[in-house]
């Protein structure tokens, strides 16, 4: 099992792109966890980031750590319940730009995998192939954005929001997502000094006056 050397970034320390009295969006930078874990080291996040100038903040959703890019939060109960349904019934609509290794053949297309823990390489997530059992399933649309000199800039819509899954997806595909450190292999961690998987935009219903929002986040993975 890898271990988790924790460093999160200062600068941005917050980067609050909306607020109101039901909902707070963020850009995450990448290093930073979304929400505490286990040790100790590990309280410094966005969420507790937030609560220490709005205590009320409540977790809605995650991005892996590795992952920049936009987030809401929930500033009350009623709010949370609203936006964990849209997620939940799929009414909201999240956009990624990710860099992968080498030339994706085609402009776009599906992914359509189950995703399962593996059980062997804890925490770990594996695809499964036709008849596999014991997975969830998992949907997920790419778009070539641009073919660079050995990589892809690819627009990534899922469809589920499975742990891990535009990274297991790709990797799936053949073409890992750059400086992934859990999926990829020395020549995919050193092509990148990060993740690059950036969470672009986010589509989403407000919980109080039920109009459409949306927020972006233009992604850092220029050439």
């Amino acid at each position: 099992m890898q271990i988790f050397d924790y460093q999160p970034p200062a600068v941005p320390w917050l980067d609050i792109r909306y607020k109101d009295r039901d909902l707070i969006i963020i850009n995450k930078p990448s290093g930073l966890l979304s929400n505490p874990g286990i040790a100790a080291h590990t309280f410094d996040c966005a969420l507790t980031r937030l609560q220490t100038l709005y205590p009320e903040t409540i977790l809605v959703h995650r991005l892996d750590c590795a992952t920049s890019g936009i987030m809401v939060f929930a500033r009350n109960k009623k709010a949370e319940s609203h936006l964990k349904t849209q997620f939940q019934d799929r009414q909201s609509k999240k956009v990624y730009i990710a860099e992968v290794m080498g030339h994706v053949p085609q402009e776009q297309g599906m992914i359509d995998l189950a995703i399962a823990p593996d059980t062997e390489h804890p925490p770990y997530q594996k695809t499964l192939q036709a008849g596999e059992t014991g997975g969830k399933s998992a949907l997920t649309y790419y778009r070539v954005l641009e073919r660079r000199e050995n990589s892809t800039l690819v627009e990534l819509s899922p469809e589920t929001g499975r742990t891990h899954q535009l990274r297991v997806h790709m990797l799936a595909l053949g073409h890992a997502i750059l400086g992934d450190e859990f999926y990829g292999d020395a020549e995919v961690i050193k092509a990148a000094p990060r993740l690059c998987l950036h969470a672009q935009s986010l589509s989403l219903t407000h919980p109080y006056s039920a109009k459409p929002l949306f927020f972006s986040s233009k992604h850092p993975f220029t050439e």
